[in-house]
């Protein structure tokens, strides 16, 4: 049986994928292709994986959770399902963890090879979303305000867009800790709104048709930004580009702000459809 690794990354459409791959389950399990999201790998299979300030010993915590997966795709595999897609954005990091670093997913080798250990060699495919640095972190702060966070101030704003790691950076970690693990990178601006492509790339035949229209997890417009952060009196300063339409997205960054996040990102894809030196490959 082989493992396919989806890991996203937030803000890239994961919530809508993982909500039609869950739609679809009776065509996939018919199929031999199993599957699990968020539902599933937040309840138990990666406590101990995924680091927690809860565990006392984090040693004790992944040797148990290094043989808690493996023993069920021991399982999965003599039920005989032939594919399993794992699909879960956290299992890179939080977005609070990037807020609070202001720089993307810092922590992603030691949790890739932890992953790799814990499917022991049953590890085939590594999915990344990616998206353009801007309308990402973008995304990550509103959503970041939406569940009760402040708004960052000015300085975290030009750090953020200051910050040296970039997805080059993020996905060139994967493959010292995944080794003979082949990596593909969909672009959010490609396979936005089409979770059934997205499934097609990552099995390599055909998904099941998508029947939801759903656009879940987004990040509110300016409009319903302006009554979230009123109450802790930064209403002012969240809304003070006055030329902004209401039902836009709202954009922290200034234009040289902007300017430099669009070229690191332009880098970014330079290096993978250029080939990306044989480690990734842009789908």
């Amino acid at each position: 049986m082989d493992v396919i690794l989806h890991l996203g990354a937030h803000r890239t459409g994961s919530t809508p994928f993982q909500t039609y791959v869950r739609r679809s389950h009776s065509e996939l399990s018919s199929s031999k292709l199993g599957h699990w999201g968020p539902q599933r790998t937040r309840q138990g299979p990666f406590v101990g994986i995924v680091p927690s300030p809860s565990v006392t010993f984090p040693e004790k915590g992944l040797a148990r959770a290094v043989g808690r997966v493996r023993l069920q795709m021991a399982r999965t595999a003599q039920s005989g399902v032939r594919k399993f897609l794992v699909s879960d954005e956290s299992m890179t990091e939080t977005v609070r963890h990037n807020l609070r670093k202001r720089a993307l997913y810092s922590a992603i080798g030691e949790r890739m090879a932890h992953f790799a250990q814990a499917f022991d060699g049953r590890l085939n495919r590594v999915i990344f979303n990616i998206r353009s640095h801007c309308l990402f972190w973008a995304s990550s702060i509103v959503c970041g305000v939406v569940r009760g966070h402040r708004v960052l101030p000015p300085k975290s704003i030009e750090n953020i867009a200051n910050a040296k790691l970039t997805w080059r950076d993020v996905i060139a970690d994967s493959p010292c800790a995944v080794p003979d693990t082949e990596i593909r990178v969909l672009h959010f601006e490609r396979y936005q709104g089409t979770p059934d492509q997205m499934l097609a790339k990552c099995l390599d035949k055909v998904a099941p048709i998508n029947t939801g229209d759903e656009w879940l997890n987004q990040a509110p417009n300016l409009f319903a930004l302006r009554t979230i952060p009123a109450e802790c009196g930064e209403i002012e300063r969240l809304c003070a580009v006055k030329s902004q339409e209401r039902a836009q997205c709202w954009v922290p960054f200034d234009q040289t702000q902007n300017a430099q996040l669009r070229e690191a990102y332009a880098d970014d894809m330079h290096r993978l459809i250029s080939g990306a030196d044989g480690l990734e490959i842009l789908t």
